[in-house]
């Protein structure tokens, strides 16, 4: 039984005198919280997860260099000096606008008369869900360690098995999609493998692992530069990652993907291609983009709605090159915390709700060792001085001093050793089997041992018979 299925039995849920409620911790709920709490304004946060998570980094942990909570704080810790600020555990299951109520899946009901949607993006497949039981994406903690332990035991198969081919399609990892995430964990595994278990492994030999990164577009990083988006790719293929652009995935099955007319035996596939809004933002009953992201106004007020507000991945703001904003962990940041500010002005003076204006502080993502894009407008930053400029702004976008130092500490004792502490396999449904032919070959040394220790005891015997 799981800590969920633990809590109490479900009863109305009565915030403390506050119908303001914050769908979503992420970088956006927060600082909405945050703001409002420091105003001393009553708001509800409410998110399915009891901790904040740092996405930017999540790859980290998928790829063993990081722990998960390194990279995540229990929601009530952050906010526990905000009295206003009541921490609700809970999924929302129906939004009912007529009614201003959210229906929880514990049966539980939450009244509101502000709605503010931060409930961030999902994984898009491109009109092929089938694709998520083989191709998992990274969004959460539950992603990072399904694929932490399917990467290590690929590499574990093959050590397993003394069939070639086998052991070269365990050792196969094909990552869809050149984004920054995409880019970060092609570049983390083939350290991992070439850095890294290269010094563990007998008979498989990680090294030579086969690692692909797949872009449907002209280029990898698409959002960066042409220079930079270069300068990615030829780090990349330096690490030894096949780089195929101009390239989309035509299927994924279990243990193969098809691109280009070609399908290719695999033991690992990893989904960084397509991100859609929360399905809650389609409860609205409000326009939304392709994406599923809700079309919101410069207060970031959805269009339609007078009491309902979106920001993050949940919203299509539309910036002042009109284009719609990145989803990006600073975007989320500054608008929850301008909308957090004005909208507690807006509630204790009644001023009206100031429009937001987005200062992008550029672009970055890492490719390896020593290896970084950064960009911003035309300052633009590759190699050691931007990777070390990324590390500088990651550790301080970390919720707390704690993980700050961790993390600090962590990369330095990696930089130095190559090595990855947090290689734990830990879920218990991912043990592996022993593939057939390991099977065959252990049976044949048991008979070899067995043979062997017949001839030793038949010249034992023979010595006796000549001593005596």
């Amino acid at each position: 039984m799981s800590a969920r299925e633990e809590l109490p039995p479900a009863e109305p849920v009565v915030p403390r005198a506050s119908r303001i409620i914050i769908l979503g911790a992420g970088f956006a709920g927060l600082e909405v919280a945050r703001e409002l709490g420091k105003a001393g304004i009553s708001v509800v946060l409410l998110d399915r997860q009891n901790h904040h998570l740092f996405q930017p980094l999540l790859y980290q942990v998928a790829t063993a260099a990081l722990s998960a909570a390194d990279i995540a704080e229990p929601i009530r810790k952050v906010l526990r000096r905000y009295e206003s600020v009541q921490v609700l555990l809970g999924e929302v299951k129906s939004i009912d606008m007529s009614a201003r109520q959210l229906h929880l899946v514990d049966g539980s009901c939450l009244g509101f008369d502000y709605l503010i949607l931060a409930t961030g993006a999902t994984h898009s497949y491109f009109g092929n869900p089938g694709w998520a039981r083989f191709a998992p994406g990274l969004k959460t903690i539950a992603d990072a360690r399904r694929i932490r332990a399917s990467a290590l035991l690929a590499f574990e198969r093959a050590e397993r098995t003394t069939d070639p081919e086998e052991q070269a399609r365990q050792m196969t990892i094909a990552i869809v999609g050149g984004g920054p995430t995409g880019v970060e964990l092609a570049g983390s595994l083939a350290e991992l493998s070439r850095l890294t278990l290269a010094r563990d492994f007998r008979s498989a030999r990680p090294e030579a692992a086969r690692i692909m990164l797949i872009e449907a577009g002209p280029r990898v990083l698409p959002a960066f530069s042409e220079k930079m988006s270069k300068y990615a790719h030829d780090r990349l293929e330096r690490l030894g990652v096949e780089v195929y652009t101009r390239t989309p995935v035509e299927n994924i099955e279990k243990d193969s993907i098809t691109f280009g007319g070609n399908t290719i035996p695999v033991g690992l596939v990893l989904w960084a291609a397509g991100v859609a809004a929360s399905p809650l933002a389609a409860q609205l009953g409000a326009q939304t983009d392709r994406a599923g992201r809700v079309i919101v106004d410069d207060t970031m007020r959805v269009k339609g709605l007078t009491n309902v507000f979106a920001m993050g991945d949940a919203a299509h703001f539309t910036g002042e090159d009109g284009q719609p904003l990145p989803g990006l962990a600073q975007v989320a940041k500054q608008q929850g915390r301008h909308f957090g500010r004005t909208f507690a002005r807006h509630l204790r003076q009644g001023t009206p709700l100031e429009p937001f204006v987005y200062h992008g502080r550029g672009n970055t993502a890492i490719v390896g060792r020593h290896a970084a894009v950064f960009e911003q407008g035309r300052f633009k930053l590759t190699g050691w001085i931007a990777w070390l400029s990324w590390a500088i702004i990651h550790v301080y976008l970390l919720v707390g001093f704690q993980h700050r130092l961790m993390v600090s500490l962590q990369w330095l004792w990696r930089y130095l050793t190559f090595e990855r502490g947090a290689r734990l396999i830990t879920d218990e449904h991912l043990e592996p089997s022993v593939p057939e032919p390991a099977q065959a070959v252990a049976r044949a040394n048991m008979g070899h041992r067995t043979e062997a220790a017949s001839r030793e005891g038949a010249s034992v015997s023979t010595a006796a018979e000549r001593g005596s």
